[in-house]
């Protein structure tokens, strides 16, 4: 199977204390700042971010790998699971169904760890679960109802009970488990991405650009008539759909950060919106209980996250923010697999981004 890997660079910027506590109203670039709009700019009195201990220890970093794996790893040429938006009907349901194939037998944590020592990364980021709903790790939740793109009059939602998980793989390993017990080994940082989305939990539609629209959803040109292909609408969730959407989400998280020792940051993408931000809220408060110096990224969480991630782009204005960021840069031309070595961008160009950026002063 191809890993897909992709370069970040660390680079935190300075950050202001008020009272013992961090400030809370933090500078956005007006990007970021749009993309969570239904985010109250001043979080809750009773939350807390991570400790100015966290942030040190975050901007210390300076330098990780972000491995994008995955079932779209499978397919010769895929951009993530963004890949499965552009598929046939067909197809769709193959790619879903590539789950019961996902046996890497040549993956070995504590050789993933050695690398990255002897390579000088700091951390790593691993996709736990990407949009298109596989999860990683052996999650103890189900999916209850997911999309048949395979049948007549396709798709069509159908029950199921399946935890969608690399438990139920050839493989059958908790990955996450594996990478993590390695990595405290090492004393390398651990960055958990985590997708709100969920393409493969029918609950989950219409938000974070499931392709199982409604009519109500604002989403409906992004994910299908830009693919060139007709919208096929579903009724809108009922209350039970999200309540139970909003549970499953809530516990996956939970898990990643009860069974797996310390984790550094989460990794938090794509925004759900502001009719589920009450019970999103809930969660990252409770989040923050179970491991209160975890750096939150701040995608669909606004001012309740701790850093933010420039993508494609290392700042040139330092003032931009007083919110300490993490810059991703694939290694190729995307955040995939690039078999063209001519394509990479190579250590001449990690060097002078890192040792540039340090000269500028902080």
């Amino acid at each position: 199977m191809n890993i897909k890997w992709c370069i970040l660079l660390a680079l935190g910027l300075s950050f202001t204390f008020v009272d013992g506590d961090r400030e809370r109203t933090l500078r956005f670039p007006q990007d970021v700042a749009k993309g969570n709009s239904y985010v109250e700019e001043i979080p809750d009195a009773d939350y807390r971010h991570a400790s100015e201990a966290a942030y040190r220890q975050f901007r210390a970093m300076k330098y990780g790998v972000r491995i994008h794996w995955g079932l779209y790893s499978m397919l010769p040429a895929a951009r993530e699971s963004w890949t499965f938006l552009g598929l046939s009907d067909s197809d769709r349901q193959a790619y879903l169904d590539s789950y019961r194939k996902w046996n890497p037998e040549g993956f070995d944590a504590e050789e993933w760890m050695k690398f990255l020592e002897r390579a000088g990364f700091r951390c790593f980021t691993i996709t736990t679960k990407h949009h298109e709903g596989f999860s990683l790790w052996d999650t103890k939740t189900k999916v209850h109802r997911r999309p048949n793109y395979g049948t007549p009059g396709s798709p069509v939602i159908e029950e199921c009970a399946l935890a969608y998980s690399v438990a139920e793989t050839p493989f059958k390993r908790d990955i996450i488990r594996e990478l993590c017990t390695a990595a405290h080994r090492h004393g390398i940082k651990i960055d958990l991405y985590f997708s709100h989305s969920d393409w493969y939990d029918a609950d989950f539609r219409p938000f974070g650009r499931h392709p199982l629209q409604t009519p109500g959803s604002s989403d409906i040109k992004t994910v299908e008539e830009r693919q060139g292909r007709p919208a096929v609408l579903f009724p809108e969730p009922t209350p039970e759909d999200r309540a139970r959407m909003m549970a499953r989400h809530h516990e996956q998280l939970r898990e990643l950060l009860t069974n797996y020792g310390k984790i550094d940051m989460l990794c938090l993408d794509i925004q759900l919106g502001a009719k589920l931000w009450p019970q999103l809220k809930q969660t990252i408060k409770e989040l923050r209980r179970l491991q209160p110096d975890v750096m939150l990224r701040n995608r669909g969480i606004g001012n309740y996250g701790d850093y933010y991630t420039p993508e494609r782009v290392v700042p040139g204005d330092k003032s931009a923010s007083r919110m300490p960021w993490m810059v991703i840069y694939p290694l190729g031309t995307n955040f995939s697999w690039e078999g063209d070595g001519a394509k990479h961008k190579g250590a001449k160009w990690v060097v002078d981004n890192l040792v540039g950026y340090g000269r500028q002063g902080r």
